[in-house]
């Protein structure tokens, strides 16, 4: 559905991107993640066709984004992180001047109204001016907006940012469902967003491709070993001497001064040690309470990758 060739941008002398290449399938939802330079704007905006790049290709459903950018743009839709409203207009007056934008006929153009109003949860608001409505309500117009002419594609840009945390719950359980159909770029700065909604991640660091993969590959790449956390009943001494003396144990701390009868154990990612853990604290006659294992998480992972010398992972 969307493939990147060697994707190239420079402002003046200055590369935004350099040699950009990943293809993203149809049906797809993907984190597109970088710090704050990385050249994440640039290049959505060349895919969505407001800019131009300096070198390589960048193909929408097979249509190319420079020489096609009109049909590439019915493929697309788009909510940048400024979202662009007409605040003094209804919901539904500026859905039906943003569909007759697109170019949308007046047939279509009231049921896809219609239809989007009902997606996006703003049948209730559909008569409000746009300037009387929460930070929430705003969000999803500019997004029902983005969905008017049901394109396969949606590119979003921070879509969860300013939100209240019952508003980002409503927003994610929508893209979430907005997936199930369409192949969506997310990018965003909330990074257990992104481990929530999206399939894959691409990593892009001083405008190149650092990682591309899922969280869970990433996380078993640059984990180079396995934390268990454990809640015992005992005598603290005796269970840190005999967590250390099992075998594939690397370390093991006493945390009970965080909650009492907290260890932590740190193993090989290879060896899986957690039976004979269970066995052989039951084997004492103390009380195993709790066992989990604790992962990297995704701002870990991105954290690790991007504060790498240059030329990560792909």
């Amino acid at each position: 559905m969307i493939e990147v060739e060697q994707l190239t941008k420079y402002y003046g002398f200055l590369p935004a991107i350099s040699d950009l290449s990943f293809s993203i399938g149809q049906g797809e939802v993907v984190g597109f993640l970088g710090p704050n330079g990385a050249g994440k704007t640039t290049t959505l905006k060349i895919l969505t066709c407001f800019l131009p790049p300096t070198s390589g290709k960048a193909r929408i459903n097979g249509l190319d984004v420079y020489r096609d950018s009109l049909k590439v743009r019915e493929q697309v839709g788009y909510l940048p992180e400024s979202v662009p409203l007409y605040t003094e207009m209804t919901v539904e007056r500026f859905l039906s001047f943003a569909a007759q934008a697109k170019g949308m006929g007046a047939r279509e153009i009231k049921t896809s109204i219609n239809k989007t109003l009902d997606d996006c949860g703003l049948e209730k608001v559909r008569g409000r001016i746009i300037g009387h409505l929460s930070k929430g309500f705003k969000q999803r117009v500019g997004l029902a907006q983005a969905l008017l002419n049901n394109p396969p594609v949606l590119i979003l840009d921070e879509p969860t940012i300013g939100l209240d945390p019952a508003q980002v719950v409503e927003i994610r359980a929508l893209i979430r469902s907005l997936g199930q159909e369409r192949t969506i770029i997310l990018s965003s700065h909330i990074l257990p967003e992104v481990s929530q909604i999206c399939q894959r991640v691409i990593i892009i660091n001083r405008g190149r491709i650092v990682a591309i993969d899922t969280v869970s590959n990433l996380t078993s790449q640059i984990q180079t070993s396995r934390k268990i956390h454990l809640t015992i009943q005992g005598p603290r001494e005796e269970i840190i001497k005999a967590l250390m003396l099992q075998p594939g144990v690397l370390t093991a701390e006493d945390k009970s001064d965080e909650s009492p009868g907290k260890y932590l154990v740190e193993m090989d990612k290879d060896q899986d040690i957690r039976a004979d853990l269970a066995r052989s604290v039951i084997e004492k006659g103390w009380g195993l309470l709790e066992m989990r294992s604790q992962e990297l998480s995704l701002e870990e992972v991105f954290v690790q990758i991007v504060t790498e010398e240059p030329g990560g992972r792909v």
